[in-house]
């Protein structure tokens, strides 16, 4: 027999077979006894960084729709709910989240579970939780907080990129994902106003691309190209330098040392980075929160479910937002992904953009 070789007796097989038996029935044990909403409420925000009123929320909207990839006799809906929260809470493994007191779930049973509430929450939460702002009354609001805030008119939001970290893809694709800090990506194109709600989310675009090829191909520039077109001549998103500059998108001026004017845009410069600095806030308290997506966990997932979960996180981010969730006790990482800095864009500026920016600049300094 070779000294790689082993053989195990009947009884120890039976012994073997009867351990996995029992981990079986005490994960089952423990999700048959385990009710989250028994802890105190600063533990239940600590755990799974929601109040029992935003979680109860949340079942409400989706628990009917968490019942179809998991067998019912299997995992409560609740349990996926609390499963996939601890997942997006702390980036942790699948099996390190399944071994939780409230999870209580082989590896493969939470990944079913985890599948099941992103796609509810797709469906039922996104769109409702992450909405760009459309009504007048709305934008004048979000305007005159900015303004009152750092003397910079017609803002309605402020525009950047993260990058969250994925697993290296398959092959053919690796190239596209992996960033300018050497590491595969997901480069994400954020919005938010100026009470840190995030009010559009890009997460599709692989960690290789420039922030303003992400931008110069997205629908929001088609959409704010458009409401420009149609009058919408005083409101725009303030980006930094990767950005194109547009007439409703304010980027700031390049470096004008000894040039006219270079005074004036070096104070221009210094309110607008004062105002746009709101969308890296926003950036640092969810990743933070939902410690998936820092750099430091890495997602495993294919580059289409990362952006999913992304996704998912940004419309959490914005509930905790709405129902008022203490942030208090973040454990704070500082999500170096952010160093990831684009070049300044090349190209041409818009010569009416480029008028509009010299009115604002002559208008606050």
């Amino acid at each position: 027999m070779s000294c790689f070789e082993f053989w195990f007796s009947d009884d120890e097989i039976e012994e073997e077979e009867e351990h996995l038996d029992f981990v079986r029935l005490e994960r089952r044990r423990l999700r048959d006894m385990s009710n989250p909403l028994e802890i105190p409420e600063d533990s239940f925000i600590s755990y799974f960084r929601v109040t029992k009123d935003l979680f109860r929320y949340l079942m409400d909207n989706v628990g009917n729709k968490l019942g179809g990839s998991v067998k019912s006799s299997s995992v409560p809906p609740m349990l996926r709910l609390t499963a996939a929260l601890r997942f997006f809470a702390e980036g942790s493994y699948q099996k390190g989240v399944g071994n939780d007191l409230f999870a209580g779930m082989a590896q493969p049973t939470l990944s079913k579970a985890l599948s099941s509430v992103i796609e509810a929450f797709e469906v039922e939460i996104c769109p409702v939780a992450i909405q760009f702002p459309t009504s007048e009354a709305e934008k004048d609001e979000i305007k005159r907080s900015f303004y009152e805030k750092t003397g910079f008119p017609g803002v309605i939001g402020c525009v950047d990129g993260t990058h969250v970290k994925i697993f290296k893809p398959i092959s053919h694709i690796q190239h596209l994902y992996y960033n300018r800090k050497g590491f595969h990506s997901l480069n994400v194109m954020l919005v938010c106003d100026h009470r840190q709600f995030i009010r559009y989310v890009d997460a599709n675009s692989p960690g290789a691309n420039h922030d303003s090829f992400i931008w110069n191909n997205n629908e929001l520039d088609a959409v704010l190209n458009q409401n420009c077109r149609n009058g919408e001549t005083n409101t725009w998103l303030l980006g930094d330098a990767g950005y194109p500059l547009k007439p409703y998108l304010i980027t700031p001026f390049r470096s004008s040392a000894n040039l006219p004017n270079s005074s004036r845009q070096t104070k221009f410069n210094e309110i607008h980075s004062k105002t746009r600095n709101i969308i890296e806030r926003t950036i640092g308290v969810m990743k933070n929160v939902f410690r998936c997506i820092l750099a430091a966990r890495q997602l495993h997932y294919k580059p289409e479910k990362a952006a999913r979960i992304v996704n998912v996180c940004c419309a959490l981010h914005n509930l905790r937002k709405r129902f008022n969730v203490p942030e208090d006790n973040i454990q704070w990482e500082e999500p170096d992904d952010n160093e990831v800095l684009d070049p300044p864009y090349e190209g041409e500026p818009d010569a009416s953009a480029n008028e509009i920016r010299e009115e604002i600049m002559y208008s606050i300094t």
